[in-house]
């Protein structure tokens, strides 16, 4: 429009110029512009008719793996002498490979294809839009416009491999499952003895129990094994965070979640997941597949956030939990979120909390000095009484230093139940 404009404003020029002079010269000089501007006019190039198909190398990836992306322009109206495609790329996306514009000419029919390859962290990457701009091949007119072509794909929270999770919550279900259920029956601990019954297997008989009695047979009881509820809850409040460069806690959080999910999942027991942050998020319990699906794209997609109704852990909707349920808190924790955890126990439930160390995260992104040295002891101290507090309570608390990874702490320190006093 820009270059219209000139061209408009030179013959103008030029013709006023030569009537007010009475020089045929500068009336001469405006008709090669005139014929210019007239030969721009008839070429000027219509709106694009373009059909644009976006696909994905893979629809669900982990952080770090790249994924390629491909556009399929196809022209569907008359020919295009010069088209500008930009694709709209999320910012938090990162262009490994190839551009993500293309300059070319464009004829009825036919289809050109444009590549790329981005990687991206953990989230919901949504691509939306393509800019086209059309011009003639005089470069006088455009035309602009923003065609639809959305697709998304996923980049799925870290899960590591963990065998088991040594829970025993009071009450259980009606399901077998993997979970001791403190009811003699089939298993596979031994629960206690009793008299025998009809149809008991013979393997069972308690030999040494039974040559005490002479008229009566003992057989070995076994502790039964059923499904039980999880709640997952996710402390998504950012004051509960802690950054080391770019690197934050919450991720770390978030892989100890969904790690702990498919664990939980995979034996067969009914699992909920409540983010605690800027808004209630709740995935409502379930079992399988389906319910894993919904829990990991919930994960993907959770940011941290500020909400004064959830600075503290008091305003936890507990009624979204079963009574006497299996709890699993993944915090940092803050010092006055020890009372609400202390008031769920003594409710009935039975609480696992797995606590990235927020001390030792920050302090290996600090430098040495006698100031910063002082306060990392005393910021130590503040959370190991933190931490026995809970412990005193009977709250199963697993303290994670970042640096070691997850699987490694659940080994050690979830894969049996820890001693009761």
């Amino acid at each position: 429009m820009k270059n219209n404009l000139l061209l408009a404003l030179i013959i103008y020029g030029l013709i006023i110029l030569g009537l007010d002079s009475r020089n045929g010269e500068f009336l001469a000089l405006a008709i090669p512009v005139m014929v210019y501007l007239a030969a721009g006019l008839l070429y000027e190039p219509q709106s694009p008719r373009l059909k644009i198909d976006r696909s994905f190398s893979a629809g669900r990836v982990i952080p770090g793996q790249a994924v390629t992306v491909t556009l399929s322009v196809t022209n569907q109206g008359p020919t295009l002498e010069e088209a500008y495609l930009v694709d709209t790329v999320p910012p938090s996306l990162k262009v490994l490979r190839g551009k993500t514009n293309l300059l070319t000419t464009l004829h009825p029919d036919q289809t050109i294809t444009l590549e790329y390859t981005v990687e991206g962290k953990r989230g919901l990457y949504r691509f939306l839009n393509v800019s086209v701009i059309t011009r003639d091949y005089l470069g006088l007119f455009e035309k602009r416009a923003i065609l639809s072509a959305p697709n998304q794909f996923m980049v799925l929270p870290e899960i590591v491999r963990v065998k088991q999770v040594a829970i025993r919550p009071p009450q259980t279900g009606v399901y077998s499952g993997l979970i001791p259920a403190r009811q003699g029956g089939p298993g596979i601990e031994f629960f206690g003895v009793r008299e025998y019954q009809p149809g008991d297997p013979l393997r069972w008989i308690n030999e040494r129990a039974s040559a005490r009695y002479q008229q009566t047979l003992f057989v070995n009881e076994f502790e039964q094994e059923r499904v039980v509820d999880v709640g997952l809850i996710l402390d998504a409040r950012r004051q509960s965070d802690a950054r080391c460069g770019q690197e934050s806690l919450f991720e770390y959080s978030i892989q100890a979640a969904a790690t702990l999910a498919d664990t939980f999942l995979d034996g067969g027991n009914r699992v909920g997941l409540f983010i605690y942050g800027r808004s209630l998020n709740w995935i409502f319990s379930g079992y399988g597949k389906v319910q894993r699906e919904r829990i990991i794209r919930a994960l993907a997609q959770a940011q941290q956030g500020d909400g004064k109704v959830f600075e503290r852990l008091e305003h936890l909707p507990t009624r979204l939990f079963p009574v006497r349920s299996q709890l699993v808190l993944i915090s940092p924790l803050l010092s006055e979120d020890s009372d609400m955890l202390i008031k769920l126990r003594a409710r009935g439930y039975r609480l696992l909390v797995i606590s990235p160390d927020p001390v030792a995260f920050e302090r290996k992104g600090l430098a040495q000095s006698a100031a910063i040295n002082l306060a990392s002891q005393i910021a130590r101290v503040e959370r190991k009484m933190l931490l026995t507090r809970l412990r005193e309570a009977e709250i199963q608390v697993v303290d994670w230093p970042v640096d070691t990874p997850f699987y490694q702490i659940a080994r050690a320190a979830l894969s049996r139940l820890p001693f009761r006093r």
